[in-house]
C-alpha cells in the first residue's frame, strides 16, 4: 500500500515538472493563448448574466467582444495620443526637474544634513531620454521601424494579434465545455478535495484579478484627473503610473507622492501645490482603504505585499513574459493550497494529542472551518461519509 501511494505521488510530481517544463520550453508561444484564457476567465461572470437574461452564450460574448471593441478604438483614438503628449511634456520639464533637484534640493540636503549628494548627469540623462523619444515618435514609427528591421517579428507580432482575440472568444463560448472536460479528467478518488480547492481558488483568484484591475483603473483616474486639477500639467502621467502599479499597497501612493511633488516643487516652486498634492493623493489612499478595496476586492486574497512582488519577480525570472501573467494567479492559488496543508496538519496525528477525533470536511466552502467531531472525512456536497480513519 506504501509503495502503491508513493508511486502516486511520484506520477503527480512528473506531471507537474512535465507541465512546468512545457511553459518554461514554450513560453513564448503560450503567452497569446495564456492571455485568452486570462481574459476569458474574467470575463465569463459577465456572459453568464447575460445567459441568465435570457441571452445565448454565443450571443452574449459576440455582444461583450463588440462592446470592448468600441472601447479599444476609443482608447486608441483618445488615450493613446493623449499619453504621448503627456510623456513628451514629461521630458520636456525633465530639465527643470532636474536642475531643481541639483540647485535647490541636493544644497538644502547638504545644509540640513551635512550629507553630500553626488548627482548623476542629469543633462544627460535628459538628452538620451529625449533623442529616444523623438527617434521613436510615437507608436506608428516603431511599428513601422519593426517592419523595417524584422519582417519575421512583426508577422510573429499581428499573429498574436489575431490569435488573442480568436482564442479568447472560442474560449469564452466554451468556457462551461472546458470546465466539465476537465473535471472529468479528475481521477474519482480526490475529486471532492479537487472540487473544494477549486472552489476555494476560483473566489480568491476572481477576486484579486477582477477587484485589483478595477481598484488599478479608478485609482489611476483619479489621480490623473486629481493632479491636473491641481495645476500639474503631467498630472495624468504620475497618475496612470500610481495606479497601475497599486497593486503592491503603499507602493502606487509612494511612488505617485514622490512623483507628483517633485513635478509641483519643480513647477510652481511653492508649498501650496504640495499640499494640494499630498491631499490628493490621502483622499485616494483613504477611498482605497475604506471604498474600493473592500468593495471590490474584499478580505479573501490572502497575498502579502511582500508575497506580490516575490511572486512577479519569481515568475519573469523563471518563465519570462508567461511567468509574469501567471505570477499571481499561481501565487493565489497556492495560498489556498497553502491553508488546505495547515489545515490538513492541524488535524493530523502529529499535530493533536493522541486519542483525539477530528472530521476533515472536503466539500465546504472557503469560509467553513472543521470542527472536531466524530472521526469521518465527510463531503457536505453530498451530505455523505464518504471515508473513516481512526486516531490511535
Amino acid at each position: 500500500m506504501a509503495a502503491q501511494t508513493l508511486d502516486l505521488r511520484l506520477k503527480w510530481l512528473i506531471l507537474v515538472v512535465v507541465i512546468g517544463g512545457v511553459f518554461y520550453l514554450f513560453g513564448s508561444a503560450l503567452a497569446p493563448f495564456v492571455i485568452a484564457a486570462l481574459f476569458a476567465y474574467l470575463f465569463n461572470p459577465v456572459v453568464q448574466k447575460l445567459e441568465r437574461r435570457g441571452i445565448g452564450r454565443a450571443l452574449g460574448v459576440s455582444l461583450l467582444f463588440l462592446i470592448l471593441t468600441l472601447v479599444l478604438v476609443g482608447i486608441v483614438l483618445v488615450l493613446i495620443p493623449f499619453m504621448e503628449r503627456q510623456v513628451t511634456r514629461f521630458i520636456d520639464q525633465l530639465p527643470r526637474w532636474t536642475a531643481w533637484a541639483r540647485d535647490i534640493a541636493a544644497p538644502w540636503v547638504e545644509q540640513r544634513f551635512g550629507v553630500s549628494l553626488d548627482l548623476f548627469d542629469s543633462e544627460g540623462l535628459t538628452a538620451m531620454l529625449d533623442g529616444h523619444w523623438k527617434e521613436a515618435g510615437g507608436f506608428a514609427t516603431t511599428v513601422l521601424a519593426k517592419v523595417s528591421k524584422s519582417g519575421f517579428a512583426i508577422i510573429a507580432w499581428a499573429l498574436n494579434l489575431v490569435i488573442v482575440p480568436v482564442a479568447a472568444f472560442y474560449l469564452l463560448r466554451d468556457w462551461n465545455i472546458v470546465v466539465e472536460r476537465v473535471h472529468a479528467l479528475i481521477p474519482r478518488s480526490i475529486e471532492p478535495i479537487v472540487v473544494r480547492l477549486t472552489r476555494e481558488s476560483d473566489e480568491t483568484l476572481g477576486g484579486f484579478l477582477r477587484g485589483q484591475l478595477s481598484v488599478m483603473i479608478i485609482l489611476g483616474t483619479l489621480y490623473g484627473i486629481g493632479l491636473w486639477s491641481v495645476g500639474i500639467s503631467v498630472g495624468p502621467l504620475i497618475g496612470m503610473i500610481a495606479g497601475l502599479i497599486s497593486f503592491v499597497p503603499y507602493l502606487g501612493a509612494i511612488v505617485g507622492v514622490g512623483m507628483g511633488v517633485i513635478a509641483a516643487l519643480a513647477q510652481y516652486q511653492d508649498s501650496y501645490h504640495v499640499v494640494l498634492v499630498l491631499i490628493v493623493f490621502v483622499v485616494g489612499q483613504l477611498l482605497e482603504g475604506y471604498v474600493l478595496v473592500p468593495k471590490l476586492v474584499g478580505d479573501k486574497i490572502g497575498l502579502h505585499p511582500v508575497a506580490v512582488m516575490f511572486a512577479i519577480l519569481a515568475g519573469g525570472e523563471l518563465f519570462g513574459f508567461v511567468g509574469v501573467l501567471l505570477a499571481l494567479p499561481i501565487a493565489a492559488i497556492v495560498m489556498v493550497l497553502l491553508r488546505y496543508a495547515y489545515e490538513r496538519y492541524t488535524q493530523s496525528e502529529m499535530y493533536q494529542e493522541p486519542g483525539t477525533e477530528s472530521v476533515i470536511v472536503v466539500g465546504a466552502g472557503p469560509t467553513e472551518r472543521p470542527v472536531t467531531a466524530g472521526a469521518a472525512i465527510i463531503d457536505t456536497q453530498s451530505a455523505s461519509v464518504t471515508g473513516t480513519t481512526r486516531l490511535p
